[in-house]
């Protein structure tokens, strides 16, 4: 439950100055008085017919089609690797990203970086074959592309190329994952794009508050909370590099997707050929946190150069596999995750305080989300848009949701729901993930 007690507060003195202009009306003259008196008492408007008045209401709402995405086949290679192949015929292309388990929460608290810098040499660095900028020339003569990267839960590599360069770029894509070389060349380019990031990590407020917010809901020396520093990047060597990938690039530690124009069993006895006698490796060992939550107070980071305030209030959150997960997905609809919710309604609708006002309770697959209230204000008002987040908190229990807000929540969320599938290779990186 949200309480004022189990939250705490970043109040960063933020932002340039906005000026406030009244939205510009496109398209239409404003609704007059009494035409408007007129639609609230269900009258008809004077001038207007009555069949004009009405006539949206007679729109007659078919029933919509049963809905059923196609599903990616899904294989899986007796050394442990995990292949789904979606076929779409649509456009002459082909896609396929593989999902590797392990990323920056895994790095040593040293070497913060690693994972940011790995994920860029591997396939700037090249193979035992070719350089980077080899591969680059090649690839662009297809029309294709190879690409790494490393993330907090996992790292990836995916190719995109034209159908009739399939197999071509399926043997560059094979021979990066398996031989990279990470040339020591690349590795300072690497690093001075991270240490220019961190030298303006600071230049916009949001991103102050919102760095803050996960080391305070997480704890500093969280891996959810940890940032590159100078030192740490610095710290990084070719033989890190090398030594991650030895230690998590293991079929059995792969999930790989594919998507496009191909005949699935084709292209399954071509990746079986690929990958069939690469050996399984150990199994990873899984990650062991605790999650404790902030220590409840009120924290200020000074930033004296603007006058405004960014607002959070943190609190540790759930996982996905709660029973209540659904339940949090409709409450975050209805208390701060739409335009149409309570915190928008009150605090910049009514109030006039905020530009931007959301939060709601986060949610991870692995591990705890955070619970976030947020907002930006004027500093005069720092104070006064804090008590408004604190009454639309207590007011969850005062005047808890109506059924009207129950249906429309869920009429958004239903309503939304088709999008995150509208395409084949949608639904493959749902299935996936």
């Amino acid at each position: 439950m949200i309480t004022p007690r189990k939250l705490l507060f970043i109040i960063v003195v933020l932002a340039l100055a906005v000026s406030v202009q009244t939205a510009p009306n496109f398209g239409s003259a404003p609704m007059s008085d009494s035409r408007a008196a007129a639609l609230k008492e269900g009258a008809t408007p004077a001038g207007e017919s009555s069949s004009q008045a009405s006539e949206w209401e007679q729109i007659r709402i078919p029933t919509l089609p049963p809905f059923r995405p196609q599903e990616p086949r899904r294989l899986e290679l007796p050394n442990g690797m995990v292949i789904f192949l979606q076929e779409d015929h649509e456009l002459p292309l082909i896609r396929g990203t593989a999902r590797i388990r392990g990323g920056s929460r895994n790095e040593p608290a040293a070497k913060v970086g690693l994972v940011e810098i790995y994920g860029e040499v591997w396939r700037t660095g090249g193979t035992t074959e070719k350089t980077g900028d080899e591969l680059d020339d090649y690839l662009e003569a297809l029309a294709a592309r190879v690409e790494t990267g490393g993330g907090g839960d996992w790292s990836t590599i995916s190719w995109d190329c034209l159908k009739d360069n399939f197999d071509a770029v399926l043997k560059v894509f094979v021979e990066v994952l398996q031989h990279p070389e990470f040339r020591e060349d690349k590795i300072p380019l690497a690093k001075g794009q991270i240490n220019t990031a961190i030298a303006r990590r600071n230049d916009q407020p949001s991103s102050i508050a919102t760095r803050q917010a996960q080391k305070l809901g997480y704890g500093a020396d969280s891996p959810y909370a940890r940032e590159p520093e100078y030192a740490t990047v610095a710290a990084v060597t070719r033989d890190d590099l090398v030594k991650w990938h030895q230690t998590y690039v293991h079929p059995n530690n792969i999930i790989l997707g594919v998507a496009g124009d191909f005949d699935s069993k084709t292209v399954e006895a071509k990746l079986r050929s690929a990958f069939g006698s690469w050996p399984k490796g150990p199994a990873p060992v899984p990650l062991q946190l605790a999650f404790n939550g902030p220590k409840p107070g009120i924290y200020f980071v000074e930033k004296g150069d603007v006058n405004q305030s960014n607002i959070r209030m943190v609190g540790l959150g759930t996982r996905r596999d709660n029973p209540d997960y659904y339940s949090i997905d409709v409450f975050n609809q209805i208390f701060g995750g739409s335009f149409a919710s309570r915190l928008i309604e009150a605090v910049r609708t009514r109030k006039g305080l905020a530009y931007a006002v959301g939060g709601g309770i986060g949610t991870n697959f692995d591990h705890p989300g955070l619970i976030q209230v947020s907002m930006g204000t004027k500093s005069t008002t720092t104070a006064a848009s804090i008590q408004a987040l604190y009454e639309e908190i207590d007011r969850l229990k005062s005047d808890p949701p109506t059924a009207e807000e129950l249906k429309k929540a869920k009429d958004s969320i239903l309503n939304s729901f088709v999008f995150r599938f509208d395409t084949r290779e949608k639904v493959l990186t749902e299935r996936m993930t």
